[in-house]
């Protein structure tokens, strides 16, 4: 089966000095983070959002992928980016964040900072802990997508979870957890007053663990999990531009 309408990756060529990298969320597509990058592509941004291997197609296909090949997808992107652009940003929503933070602790500061949406790292239900034992015997749960406030608005995304996926990613939550502390870029981190997907304490955990001396925390009053389709989606792209605008700015000046 092909790649479902809608869910194809994207790009924008624009600034040769700085590019953008967006990274989406698990059984999520880039759907997920067009208008976010249609605004970054409008403030001049070369702008870059893969598929993610599995996604967009059909959920039994995530079941086939771990978190390396996500991983592998997002850092071969970063590097094509980093190849053509002086300066480079990278941002995610939810596991896209997780993965965002994974190319800040191994690429530290060739990448000029980070935007992080809802990002995930841990989760503090039960039956997390189950997962391996429990995607032997059950292939999928009901889903985790569309967690969105503002009305009519509906997340491209599978309709089920898929559980040896799913367990692939807290291995990816541990790996991410135990090097926190190499991440040293800027931080812009918007995180949701309510959140159904991604518990608070996720955000906290990041914020405390980062080595990072320029953090900035925005709590998104008016949005649930899937923050970049819902009412505060203005502010995410805002404030992402703000952010990448300021941060790209000081080579030149220390040239």
């Amino acid at each position: 089966m092909g790649v479902l309408a809608g869910a194809e990756p994207f790009g924008h060529t624009g600034s040769a000095d700085t590019g953008f990298l967006l990274c989406h969320g698990f059984t999520g597509t880039p759907a997920s983070m067009r208008a976010w990058g249609d605004h970054l592509a409008e403030a001049g941004f070369t702008v870059r959002c893969p598929l993610l291997p599995g996604h967009g197609t059909r959920w039994p296909d995530l079941n086939r992928t771990t978190w390396e090949d996500w991983y592998g997808a997002v850092r071969e992107a970063l590097l094509a980016l980093l190849s053509t652009c002086r300066t480079v940003f990278v941002g995610g929503l939810s596991m896209g964040g997780t993965l965002t933070l994974r190319l800040a602790e191994e690429f530290g500061d060739r990448i000029a900072g980070i935007v992080l949406v809802n990002p995930s790292v841990t989760r503090l239900k039960w039956d997390t802990r189950l997962l391996p034992v429990l995607g032997r015997i059950v292939p999928s749960v009901p889903a985790i997508a569309n967690d969105i406030k503002k009305p009519g608005e509906t997340e491209l995304a599978y309709p089920r979870t898929p559980v040896r996926a799913a367990a692939s990613l807290a291995k990816l939550w541990t790996v991410v957890r135990a090097d926190l502390a190499k991440v040293t870029q800027p931080v812009l981190l918007l995180h949701s007053s309510v959140d159904h997907v991604v518990e608070p304490v996720n955000s906290q955990l990041v914020l405390q663990g980062v080595s990072s001396t320029d953090v900035t925390e925005v709590v998104l009053e008016n949005s649930y999990h899937v923050a970049t389709q819902d009412n505060d989606a203005e502010v995410i792209f805002t404030r992402s531009v703000e952010f990448a605008q300021a941060h790209a700015a000081q080579p030149e000046e220390t040239a």
